[in-house]
């Protein structure tokens, strides 16, 4: 089993990671940490990275605030301003169409906390990508794990994984950039998806 933190759509080497595994364990009992990428992802939008941020609200008290009883702002039209952004950046690539009807559940649906957002993104990539991993949840905080791939989710100052290019949408532009959310690596690539995960290597030792 694997140790990791359920994120918003997740980067491309999470789930590398997640598809070399027999079988996941999300942790949902440590802290809430900002600058992550449990309620933000990447994509390439047509002036470069553009982040997607979830708003997440956030206690009066100064207590800290677990992943599992992080509570979605849903005051802000977060779903609405995703789907469209990423409608505009991804309407033209090669499979945008092929995922899109599956896609639009998670930006209809009311959630309440943000990890049934991230596990229902988790449960969406796992069909398209036909991955066969089992996921249970943690029910006490893990110090430590064999396979801990928790550091994927760090954001800001990240890890930084070597992987292959592929062509993206405004790399004419911009350049490629490595490690978007696995929404770029989809809808570019497809049912080949898998093959490009299979290659990147992922090492947090």
């Amino acid at each position: 089993m694997a140790l990791f933190i359920p994120t918003y759509f997740s980067p491309i080497a999470q789930y590398s990671a997640i598809f070399k595994e027999d079988s996941v364990i999300f942790e949902i009992e440590d802290n809430f940490q900002k600058q992550t990428y449990r309620n933000r992802c990447y994509i390439y939008g047509a002036n470069g990275k553009l982040s997607l941020n979830i708003p997440v609200k956030h206690k009066i008290s100064g207590s800290r605030k677990k992943t599992k009883d992080t509570l979605v702002e849903n005051d802000f039209p977060w779903q609405q301003q995703h789907l469209k952004s990423l409608q505009s950046a991804y309407r033209a690539s090669p499979f945008f169409e092929f995922y899109e009807d599956d896609l639009l559940p998670i930006f209809n649906k009311k959630y309440t906390y943000l990890q049934d957002v991230n596990i229902d993104t988790f449960l969406f990539v796992s069909e398209a990508l036909e991955l066969s991993n089992a996921y249970t949840k943690t029910a006490e905080y893990t110090l430590n794990a064999t396979n801990d791939f928790r550091d994927l989710a760090i954001a800001k100052k990240g890890i930084e994984i070597e992987m292959d290019t592929y062509i993206q949408m405004f790399d004419d532009k911009y350049g490629f950039i490595p490690n978007l959310s696995i929404l770029d690596l989809l809808f570019m690539e497809g049912p080949n998806t898998v093959s490009f995960l299979e290659k990147i290597n992922v090492d947090l030792k």
